[in-house]
């Protein structure tokens, strides 16, 4: 494998314990479909067998997941402060899910959805003067609900609205940068930057929670980026992700090429297209171009999902080209 290869980068997001030789793999077979798609299946043998490009996938999923970690309904790990970014992920979830299922349209996906607005109300309205994990626990009984809804409802992401939780309070814990948060948020970039070469071509490919983080890193990373691609975003998740990015206001990554974001309108994390409008371009104007997918089974936020669609794989094998 020569030095001249361009470097690709999986950033993946929220979710338990990875094995990232596994899941570089799978991502790997998952661009290669959409490679085919896009009709360049020429590409496909060069790729996989990593001749076109030296491929990583950036796994700080341990960091996340600290062996014996034990406590209440939210596993012991979360803080007030925490909480409140959880509190306000979830509502911020439930406002883009209101504008696909109205309330008072009377189907059972609004009935969920009103449910679970009712629950995080209770929650806030509550604070922590219940005792130590009965907010975790409320915040699960949200969760648990939302779990009902298209996606989620049959889907084998989660066993259930702790998991569910557990999960989305990643985000949490990264965007929190009080204390020992901080720290936990650099180790986290440290991961996606080690080893890249600032003089070789890059192209990165972010996933959910990894988007949040591939942002800030690249605004730390000296070199050219051919191409970013995002995949799931919640980067537009109003105040509760967006106004907490670091540097602020939210601006493309001066060394990012071109940005490509899609999201799926079945995607429940995803801030649809308000993104490319609500992140400033860089000072070179590169900025998001924004695109739906529509991806077919019960569940819709894996990178694997996205990265079957020729939209999404076509260009990132036109990058990684000499």
């Amino acid at each position: 494998m020569g030095t001249a290869n361009p470097q690709l980068v999986f950033v993946h997001g929220i979710g338990g314990l990875r094995d990232a030789k596994a899941e570089r793999q799978q991502w790997l077979r998952a661009l290669a479909t959409g490679v085919r798609a896009a009709g360049r299946a020429e590409l496909v043998s060069a790729l996989t067998q990593g001749w076109l490009a030296d491929v990583r996938f950036a796994d700080y999923s341990d960091l996340f997941n600290a062996p014996g970690a034990q406590g209440g309904a939210l596993g012991g790990e979360l803080d007030p402060s925490d909480e409140q970014i959880l509190s306000g992920l979830l509502e911020a979830m439930l406002d883009e899910l209101a504008e696909q299922y109205p309330p008072g349209s009377g189907t059972r996906d609004a009935r969920s959805i009103e449910q679970a607005r009712h629950q995080l109300d209770a929650v806030s309205s509550g604070g922590r003067a219940q005792g130590v994990g009965e907010f975790g626990r409320r915040l699960v009984a949200v969760t648990t609900t939302l779990l009902q809804l298209p996606g989620l409802r049959q889907g084998a992401q989660w066993a259930g609205g702790q998991a569910f939780a557990m999960h989305l309070s990643q985000v949490a814990r990264y965007l929190n940068r009080h204390g020992d948060r901080a720290a936990l948020g650099a180790a986290i970039r440290s991961r996606v930057l080690e080893g890249l070469d600032p003089t070789r071509p890059l192209v990165v490919v972010s996933h959910s929670l990894g988007t949040v983080v591939a942002y800030e890193a690249l605004h730390e990373y000296e070199g050219p980026v051919a191409l970013w691609v995002t995949l799931g975003s919640p980067l537009a998740l109003g105040g509760v992700v967006l106004q907490r990015l670091v540097p602020r206001p939210p601006s493309c990554p001066e060394g990012v090429g071109a940005w490509h974001n899609f999201w799926d309108r079945n995607d429940v994390v995803v801030g649809r297209p308000r993104l490319a409008g609500w992140i400033a371009p860089s000072g070179r104007g590169v900025k998001a171009e924004t695109a739906p997918v529509k991806s077919g089974g019960l569940w819709t936020h894996t990178a694997t999902k996205y990265l079957e669609h020729a939209e999404v794989a076509g260009p990132i094998a036109e990058a990684l080209l000499p």
